[in-house]
């Protein structure tokens, strides 16, 4: 594929997602392959993430520098009146936010299995995500590829948050 504008080159990586690729491969003509991490001459330039809104279920505590912090999550969607735990993410906070929702967890753990703290279903966040799939091995049914907290969505309640048969329509659409 050759393309001679920005945005030529942007509107064949938003074929990406239909083809099940990544994103769109860049790199100078002239350059070798090679095996392993392309770097300089090659670059990816990947499609955005999906993206739903969830609340948070769980809490664990991290581990190396964050292992006083709670930075392990999972995270559930509506079905109906129940939430259905669908995927766990551990990344995408700042170490600011990492520490507030630390300090919530402490002070509003329902019940500890072992390392695993049971929370209200308060706090809402985006969770970004590169593939969904799915996945008989999961109570909802479904899993995601890279999923990761994209925001804390402060100005979301959790009457407001994803259902399972939006995260069904979106495996039906990119799965």
């Amino acid at each position: 594929m050759e393309a001679d504008t920005w945005d030529g080159f942007a509107a064949e990586r938003d074929r990406s997602r239909d083809l099940n690729a990544e994103g769109l491969m860049l790199k100078r003509r002239d350059s070798p392959y090679l095996a392993g991490r392309k770097k300089g001459d090659w670059w990816k330039w990947k499609i955005d993430p999906l993206t739903v809104d969830a609340v948070m279920i769980y809490a664990q505590a991290g581990s190396g520098r964050r292992a006083n912090l709670f930075t392990d999550f999972t995270f559930a969607v509506r079905n109906g009146n129940d939430l259905v735990p669908f995927t766990k993410a551990y990344s995408g906070l700042t170490d600011d936010e990492f520490r507030q929702i630390t300090a919530w967890v402490r002070k509003n753990t329902l019940q500890r299995f072992g390392p695993v703290r049971q929370v209200p279903p308060e706090h809402v966040f985006e969770i970004a995500f590169e593939g969904i799939q799915a996945s008989p091995r999961h109570k909802s049914g479904i899993a995601l590829r890279f999923p990761r907290m994209l925001r804390w969505r402060h100005d979301k309640p959790a009457a407001e948050i994803n259902t399972l048969d939006d995260l069904q329509d979106m495996l039906k659409t990119y799965g």
